[in-house]
């Protein structure tokens, strides 16, 4: 019997590469481009299954061009916002992710983030980097202490819950706001807060790690950065899509958010150049599941999903 035939849009981990080649009919560019919308349509008539990242983007009109060869697309990436899950459903396509996986390596990313942002890390670099470091002062770098502070997490999923339990390392007090209350074994002594506003009022630090939906689009807009504590601390590890980045640009500028980690953007890759001209935003290139361990898992659980598709189970991961 043949092997299933399947598109891996970009290069996964050694270990991915090597289990799909074993198990499959891999198609595989190692000049690892995103896939293209007409790259997408040409591939589903010649594949069986597909794993895209975040980097190939199945809209309504790509999916609606999509050969009906194509059956499963294995996400290789916790987030769907880059697929429009109801057209591929409408389509018969089924559609997986990755959940589960790598909510500590994100975390840990936001943790380098807001703790960098709040000791002026890139500008403190620089300085020794350049050779620039000829003096010292009392005053000299002077940042925000995270141990003890009060700690904002919007979306309480598996990132949220993996970036509170590191923030209690730092004996932060962590307050959070979710579409539902978590069970108090989860909550571990969390404040929740039903309403984004009030959980603002009391971030010191602030960290997203909610999905992009139409509805949590721009949520941290100008409005919402205001209401937070001056000199607050915001950290993204999510998506661009959350945050109106003039807005946060203006709070930085005015002073009003003290500093910023960013690992995601509205624009990718490239991010927003402006966002460069101030020392106090820390940023990384959306990295935060970019870990050996993490990676593996990640292409492991889109390779279980295409095991029990092709077998004739229902994926475990299925959305």
């Amino acid at each position: 019997m043949p092997k299933p035939v399947i598109w891996i849009t970009r290069t996964l981990s050694d270990a991915t590469l090597a289990r799909a080649r074993r198990d499959y009919e891999v198609i595989w560019d190692p000049a690892d481009t995103p896939g293209s919308a007409d790259d997408i349509i040409a591939m589903s008539a010649k594949v069986d299954g597909m794993i895209p990242c975040h980097s190939e983007h199945f809209s309504a009109d790509v999916v609606a061009q999509l050969d009906r060869r194509l059956k499963i697309v294995a996400n290789h990436s916790v987030g769907v916002d880059h697929c429009d899950l109801p057209a591929l459903r409408a389509k018969g396509i089924t559609v997986t992710n990755t959940p589960g996986v790598l909510s500590d390596a994100t975390a840990e990313l936001a943790m380098m983030l807001m703790l960098g942002a709040a000791r002026h890390a890139v500008e403190g670099d620089r300085t020794v980097r350049s050779g620039a470091w000829d003096f010292w002062s009392p005053a000299f770098l002077v940042g925000k202490q995270v141990t003890g502070a009060r700690l904002g997490i919007v979306g309480m999923g598996g990132v949220g819950r993996a970036f509170a339990r590191k923030a209690r390392g730092f004996d932060m007090e962590i307050h959070y706001h979710n579409r539902s209350r978590l069970s108090p074994k989860d909550e571990a002594d969390a404040i929740y807060h039903d309403n984004l506003d009030d959980l603002l009022e009391v971030s010191d630090f602030l960290s997203l790690h909610c999905p992009a939906t139409p509805d949590t689009t721009g949520l941290l807009n100008a409005k919402r950065l205001a209401q937070m504590p001056k000199g607050c601390v915001v950290v993204n590890t999510a998506r661009g899509a959350l945050v109106d980045e003039d807005a946060l640009l203006a709070a930085i500028k005015s002073g009003h958010v003290g500093a910023a980690g960013l690992d995601c953007f509205v624009t990718e890759p490239g991010g927003n150049p402006a966002f460069a001209q101030h020392e106090n935003i820390m940023m990384m290139p959306h990295a935060g599941s970019g870990t050996v361990t993490t990676r593996n898992a990640m292409g492991f659980k889109a390779l279980d999903n295409l095991d029990a598709f092709f077998r004739g189970d229902q994926p475990p991961d299925q959305l």
